[in-house]
């Protein structure tokens, strides 16, 4: 057995772990550190939308930032261990809380190593649990949802499970009730920190208590485990958990619950509990339901679904499947056969059972889930290694070179993604620089509408409140949508005005304001006539209570053919309503007048042809767009063909051609955004860059 184990070697090995995981999430920082347009307040700003959720809750309670927005209680209500923790950390350390939540998930996150080193150590495989720790902290899964920047609840999303995990084996292998004790409060706290993985650790609990009734012989110990980690999963205040789980086990311990009494009924009781209180099983199945689900829903209104176009929820080809829980398919392939030999040899390692399954139900439900898959196949990566090395080598610092070459080989794999994963920031400097004026000549009352993308960076930055967001994109991404794509500028107002001011007079929160909006006296209106009521000047308008701003960013470009999905639909049938076409690309070069572009379109510019596959259109409009003075768009219009089916907008300063039918030619986003038109009547801009245009509602 490879084992010369001393006893501050395993502090030593967490140490060398912990920071090779912080290293490694330090080359994102080294490469951006030179680019001064991803700083603001000279401090990298962070990579993923969703931070911004959390940071302006934060943001609100040090400051007061962001009274008016109805979904921050919520947020407390729901993450109070993410947003206190980061709050007080705020308060004590002596850093911005820009810089806290840029390296609060590589600080957090590397703490994966701790318990998977221990895991190693319960069963005297302390190097393999160092080796294993080391390769599972940068995996490309666990890394890209935890790398510096990404600041999100997904950095506890599997620190937690992990340590559960090591002392519920701990008491199977020791029976001892204070290592389910410790269990218990780990995961009483961690549906605090990420409510989201309740479904997993229920998956856990019932994977816990299977092995028991099966493996235990007695089972005494086990039955109170079962109570303890039944009250942990129990939907009750988290003071209120704690104490019970404290009590229940002193009471154990000092024999207050009578040896002669069959703790078995004990069990059953809390069980019992935690099926009535707790709602584990429904979460797993309603998970299951929306990353499979697909189509339009609604009961009486027919609205498009949004997990589709999510790209974390669709199906995923095995390599990528393969390279996010391993690295590679090979890695992959000696994770599972070296995870099959360990439940031969130690079968709690069944316990990470339900984990795995989790991972590669990603894939088919998306690649997010991946990532709980990664501790199990990291372990039996490296146990493979240590059994071969075991069986075909004598000497031990022969074993020892062996497992730390075969460790490299599949470690460097996963620090070349990472040297590779050059993610950006969310938002550019000149783009934040535009909400921050927006902030300024704004109130904490106002709304600004844009997708749902640009919603919690839109508060953050702003302090102004939105209808769709990361969390609230339901029903409410027709609203969004229509006003972008509508054809009619009157509309868009009409629409934005409507629907913001319902949604406040109702305090909706997370509820949708679409159904009111065609609505009256409660019965659904036909919402077609609605829409088309709204182009007319004599539409009634609800009493304005605050101002609301159109945010148009140039990066919206690139999703518009998604956002069209949810408003490209008639309500009533859930069908769509028209062939959309928006092909935006950059030209290759020209020859003869022809314009060859990166995405295979052809434009004829000499006979106001585009060639698209095998199909030719003619083209009706051909703008050519240039930056002004505050860049305020300075268009020069060719009008090829009059019955031309396509329009084609060429934005000179950014390098775009943009190909699109001739309705979505005249949307809101194209007219306002692309070519500067609006009308004065109705929307006043109010701040103009290369990277947004930001217009006031003006009825």
């Amino acid at each position: 057995m490879l084992e010369n184990f001393k006893k501050y070697d395993l502090y030593l090995y967490m140490l060398v772990a912990y920071l090779f995981s912080i290293a490694c999430r330090y080359i994102w920082v080294y490469q951006f550190s030179g680019y001064d347009n991803f700083y603001w307040n000279d401090q990298l700003m962070i990579n993923t939308n969703d931070g911004y959720y959390f940071a302006t809750v934060v943001k609100d309670m040090l400051l007061g930032s962001n009274p008016d927005n109805q979904l921050l209680s919520v947020a407390l209500d729901t993450y109070p261990g993410t947003i206190y923790s980061i709050y007080y950390a705020a308060k004590i350390l002596p850093f911005s809380l820009d810089t806290i939540i840029l390296y609060a998930p590589s600080v957090v996150s590397s703490l994966i190593v701790i318990p998977i080193i221990l895991i190693g150590r319960a069963y005297k495989l302390t190097f393999v649990g160092f080796l294993s720790a080391l390769l599972a902290s940068i995996t490309w899964s666990f890394y890209n949802r935890t790398m510096v920047g990404y600041f999100d609840t997904d950095m506890y999303a599997l620190v937690f499970p992990v340590f559960i995990l090591y002392f519920l084996m701990k008491f199977l292998k020791d029976n001892s009730l204070q290592d389910t004790l410790i269990a218990s409060l780990i995961t009483a706290l961690y549906v605090v920190f990420y409510p989201q993985g309740y479904a997993a650790i229920t998956a856990l609990f019932i994977m816990f208590i299977v092995y028991g009734l099966v493996f235990i012989k007695d089972k005494r110990a086990f039955y109170f485990s079962i109570a303890l980690m039944s009250i942990a999963l129990i939907k009750i205040a988290l003071f209120a958990k704690v104490a019970i789980i404290i009590f229940i086990f002193f009471a154990t311990k000092q024999e207050l619950l009578s040896k002669e009494k069959n703790p078995l009924y004990f069990a059953i009781f809390f069980v019992l509990l935690f099926i009535i209180m707790g709602d584990g099983y429904e979460l797993i199945l309603s998970k299951i339901s929306w990353y499979t689900k697909t189509g339009v829903e609604g009961k009486t209104l027919q609205f498009y679904d949004v997990a589709q176009t999510i790209r974390e929820a669709g199906k995923i080809p095995f390599e990528t499947f393969a390279n996010r829980i391993s690295g590679s398919i090979f890695a992959f392939i000696i994770g599972v056969i070296g995870y099959t030999l360990l439940v031969i040899r130690k079968r709690e390692f069944l316990l990470f059972l339900p984990l795995i399954a989790i991972g590669f139900f990603a894939y088919i439900g998306g690649l997010r889930f991946t990532v709980y898959a990664i501790p199990a196949m990291a372990l039996g990566t490296v146990y493979f290694i240590y059994f071969l090395a075991t069986q075909f080598i004598k000497e031990k610092k022969f074993q020892y070179l062996a497992m730390v070459a075969g460790a490299i080989l599949f470690i460097y794999p996963n620090i070349q993604h990472i040297i590779s994963y050059k993610v950006p920031t969310v938002l550019n400097k000149q783009e934040v620089e535009d909400l921050t004026k927006l902030k300024n000549i704004s109130s904490v009352k106002d709304y600004t509408l844009s997708w749902w993308d640009y919603g919690y960076p839109i508060w953050y930055y702003s302090n102004t409140n939105t209808l769709i967001d990361g969390g609230k994109h339901h029903h409410d991404n027709f609203i969004i949508s229509k006003i972008l794509l509508s054809d009619s500028q009157k509309q868009s107002a009409t629409l934005a005005r409507v629907a913001v001011e319902k949604y406040v007079a109702k305090e909706l929160a997370y509820s949708p304001v679409s159904t009111y909006v065609f609505e009256k006296d409660g019965k659904i209106l036909n919402p077609n006539h609605v829409l088309n009521e709204m182009k007319r000047d004599n539409y009634p308008l609800p009493k304005k209570t605050r101002d609301i701003y159109l945010y148009l960013p140039f990066r919206m470009m690139n999703i518009f053919p998604t956002i069209a999905l949810f408003s490209n639909l008639n309500l009533k049938t859930g069908q769509p309503t028209r062939q959309m076409m928006f092909y935006p690309s950059s030209p290759l070069g020209e020859k003869n007048g022809q314009v060859v572009m990166r995405n295979g379109i052809v434009f004829d510019t000499l006979k106001g042809l585009v060639k698209i596959g095998s199909k030719t259109a003619k083209v009706q409009n051909f703008d050519i767009v240039t930056l002004g003075r505050d860049s305020i768009p300075q268009v020069q219009s060719e009008l090829a063909h009059l019955d031309g089916q396509v329009s084609v907008v060429y934005l000179k300063n950014y390098g775009k051609i943009i190909v699109m039918d001739n309705q979505t030619y005249h949307s809101t986003y194209v007219q306002m955004f692309m070519l500067g038109k609006y009308d004065k009547n109705l929307f006043e801009l109010v701040i103009s860059s290369p990277y947004s245009k930001i217009f006031k509602v003006k009825i």
